[in-house]
């Protein structure tokens, strides 16, 4: 069978032009973070299979990549389901296995221990612009903060590192569960059916909200509970305060500490933010993980058209491994759709040293080698970027390649030098 030259569908290789961009990118994020009192820490791609079927992951959970047991433990013949011939799994996100290095770690961190993560994670998707199945996530969390303050270090600090790779005019949007289950209580929905009818909801962007209303009662939902639920939603539009609104309306469904750990959320990210944005208020925003108990968020970009990150409050995580709850919040950046735009924009790295090529003849050899490898040496300890390379016959074509990566400065060295 013939060697394949292509990458793993879903999957893809980086050039050199991309990997500057991609190393420019983390260290930004990194240096950003930091200033925000981040410590990075990394854990194992591969994690348990029972840890990423929790039911906490939502449809990722459907999307993994499991590894089957081998060895003695491998036996098709005794297995009676899959669970039987899988036991670990390529990790679909990074806040599972950060939840269960803080459970194991706890001891030995601070409190509130802020955490800085950046990975690749696996996903079986479908593969469409910006989507792979094989991709860089970049997740700060806040473990043991139970104010909102958390969400507040979250967003700026992400909407700071934004600015810095020059996005302006994005969306910060915002919603909180405690709000979408206040809403479906008083409609009318059980409580067991909560998360079908907020699978729904998030289709809103997509088919209106007629088609939400059409699938609710495709559903078999009540009647009345699908109508009282569809003219919250159209009033909402109509609001200048919709939160305000939604407390008046819900009443004691919603509660009033609700609002005002929201209100303080956006008007403090309002006062102090760095960066040209809008923090707004999205009573429709789900998003799709499960293991979601309080705030959400969701970064979008206009040029990008979709979500470009997220993340949100998980109070209760901690809990399924160690049993005692501990608050926790968390934002993940959307690093491949980053990447892809500064790329589609033409993104020039800002270098703040020179760059050298030293092209040497052929037939330039021992002592006057050794000669042009000093000197060059001697340029890179003073910080200069120096790349030696041999000469090519068509040295007009090498140079416009090199010039294409950023060369300017050239520096020729024959063996018999020119008169």
């Amino acid at each position: 069978m013939a060697l394949s030259k292509k990458p793993v569908t879903g999957m893809k290789d980086i050039l050199p032009e991309e990997m500057k961009i991609r190393n420019y990118v983390q260290n930004v994020i990194k240096d950003t973070y930091k200033a925000f009192g981040f410590t990075q820490i990394e854990t194992p791609c591969v994690e348990n299979i029972s840890n990423l079927t929790s039911k906490q992951g939502g449809e990722n959970e459907k999307l993994i990549f499991k590894i089957l047991k081998r060895g003695e433990k491998f036996n098709l013949e005794t297995a009676q389901n899959e669970m039987d011939v899988v036991d670990n799994g390529l990790r679909y996100d990074l806040t599972v296995p950060l939840v269960r290095y803080y459970s194991k770690n706890a001891n030995d961190l601070p409190s509130p221990f802020k955490a800085l993560q950046m990975g690749n994670v696996w996903r079986a998707d479908r593969p469409q612009r910006g989507r792979y199945r094989q991709f860089m996530q970049c997740d700060i969390d806040i473990l043991g903060d139970p104010s909102n303050l958390a969400e507040i270090e979250l967003i700026l600090a992400t909407t700071t590192t934004l600015g810095k790779l020059g996005f302006k005019n994005f969306q910060i949007r915002i919603n909180e569960r405690r709000i979408l289950k206040a809403m479906a209580a008083y409609s009318g929905f059980p409580e067991e059916s909560y998360d079908s009818v907020f699978i729904i909801l998030d289709k809103m962007d997509k088919i209106g909200l007629d088609g939400v209303k059409e699938e609710l009662i495709k559903y078999d939902f009540a009647p009345e509970a699908v109508e009282k639920y569809t003219e919250l939603f159209a009033e909402i539009e109509k609001q200048d305060n919709p939160i305000t609104y939604l407390s008046e309306k819900l009443g004691d469904f919603m509660g009033d500490d609700v609002k005002q750990w929201m209100d303080e959320i956006i008007d403090s990210v309002k006062a102090t933010k760095s960066s040209d944005f809008e923090i707004v208020f999205d009573p429709t925003l789900v998003r799709g993980m499960s293991y979601y108990t309080g705030t959400i968020f969701e970064i979008a970009i206009p040029e990008f058209g979709g979500s470009c990150g997220g993340g949100g409050r998980y109070d209760k995580m901690v809990g399924k491994f160690t049993g005692h709850d501990v608050p926790a919040c968390g934002f993940s950046i959307g690093f491949e759709r980053i990447v892809l735009l500064l790329m589609e924009q033409g993104f020039k790295i800002p270098e703040d040293y020179d760059k050298v090529v030293y092209l040497i003849e052929k037939g330039v050899e021992g002592e006057k080698l050794c000669e042009v490898i000093a000197k060059a040496q001697e340029e890179r300890k003073s910080g200069t970027q120096v790349l030696v390379t041999r000469m090519n016959k068509n040295k007009k074509f090498q140079k416009e390649q090199l010039m294409a990566q950023g060369y300017e400065n050239f520096k020729e060295f024959y063996k018999n030098p020119l008169k």
